[in-house]
């Protein structure tokens, strides 16, 4: 059931800042009703979980004979991505690890990164984006006043990992994408970064550098790399127990790493759009879909996380400072950041788009992927 007016899960903390969000007669969101169907929650997984592992560690290995590297993988200086450097590298796994640099890593990112691939002997590359086109891009989506503030990063790294696979020769991208942090994110906030139609519309529409050398990655790239290529990407942390507080602990003992904050903070620009500009255009609180999965982890109770979604997710004292932060690297006034925040809120069913045609792909791409393991 599909509700107009304000309304919030009863077992988790989704809402109607989703618009489309929908509910059964119990209350319960779609959102916690399809994680909880992944079996996410299903207590022979763990058992099942380490045979998996163990084949996957074995696969990876056995494609890296003769190679430099067994696997590709991408790191920020975030908690995920350091976590599953940290135990692939536990598993003897020869790993290149790739970042991309787009120029608002913070110097604790930039920091955790060399601790990590320093303390864990991983061969590191960086993948440097040209900053005028990737600056115009980024005001191109916020004049654009969508939710996908961040798909120009989202489109260069899947790029960058490709590329650095395809030059070595590597079958494996190990992702930190896991379900136990990110289980739950509404396709309204997060639309698809492989949609080049929407991507080219909007910076065409908003955008005034031609791009030269930007990396993009649609469905046919991707599909190239897969099928042609060979190349897989993987996500090891839906296999080994993994909870945050526990893997910064590890991190910080292991390999002096050090918290940035909050989720995805790890750079400037991701913290200033997730925890300020979405909240403060669209009431999007990014909180909610973490603390949502916690709740159907039994990490959290539903009325501890409505008493931490009470306090705002930006800090007053600082947001200021971090929006002049902001409005001087992208090169405009502080006056037009402050228009560019006040525009009516959009979505991406507002612009051309290809969502049918991806979603019939997709689909048809798991269903006979499916069909042939």
């Amino acid at each position: 059931m599909r509700v107009n007016s304000y309304r919030i899960c009863s077992r988790c903390v989704m809402d109607t800042t989703d618009p489309k969000i929908t509910f059964n007669d119990e209350g319960h969101c779609a959102h916690c009703i399809d994680y909880l169907n992944s079996g996410v929650n299903d207590r022979f997984r763990r058992k099942m979980a380490e045979e998996q592992l163990k084949r996957l560690i074995e696969r990876i290995k056995r494609s890296g004979k003769g190679k430099d590297y067994d696997g590709i993988i991408g790191i920020s200086g975030g908690v995920d991505s350091s976590y599953l450097a940290y135990i692939a590298k536990q598993f003897g796994l020869r790993l290149l690890a790739v970042h991309l640099d787009n120029g608002w890593n913070s110097e604790t990112a930039v920091s955790n990164i060399k601790k990590i691939t320093a303390s864990l002997g991983i061969d590191y590359q960086s993948y440097v984006l040209n900053w005028d086109e990737f600056r115009d891009l980024q005001l191109a989506f916020l004049k654009a006043s969508v939710p996908e503030a961040e798909t120009p990063t989202d489109v260069a790294i899947p790029a960058a990992l490709h590329y650095y696979a395809a030059e070595y020769d590597v079958k494996y991208i190990l992702s930190g994408g896991n379900l136990a942090t990110e289980g739950i994110l509404p396709k309204s906030w997060h639309y698809d970064a492989k949609d080049l139609k929407y991507f080219k519309h909007i910076h065409r529409t908003f955008g005034s550098t031609r791009l030269s050398g930007f990396p993009t990655f649609g469905y046919k790239r991707e599909m190239f790399y897969k099928l042609i290529k060979g190349i897989e990407i993987v996500y090891p942390l839906d296999l080994v127990p993994y909870e945050r507080a526990a893997a910064i602990a590890t991190l910080e003992r292991s390999c002096e790493w050090k918290y940035y904050g909050g989720k995805h903070h790890e750079s400037r620009y991701t913290r200033f759009v997730q925890s300020y500009l979405l909240y403060k255009k669209f009431g999007i609180d990014y909180r909610r879909p973490e603390l949502s999965v916690r709740i159907c982890l039994g990490g959290i109770s539903r009325d501890q996380a409505l008493e931490e979604l009470k306090q705002i997710p930006y800090n007053p004292t600082s947001i200021a400072e971090e929006m002049r932060y902001v409005a001087k690297k992208l090169e405009i006034s502080d006056e037009e950041l402050q228009q560019i925040i006040d525009l009516p809120a959009k979505w991406f069913w507002d612009y051309p788009n290809d969502d049918k045609k991806l979603s019939l792909i997709y689909n048809t791409y798991r269903r006979i992927f499916k069909k042939s393991k």
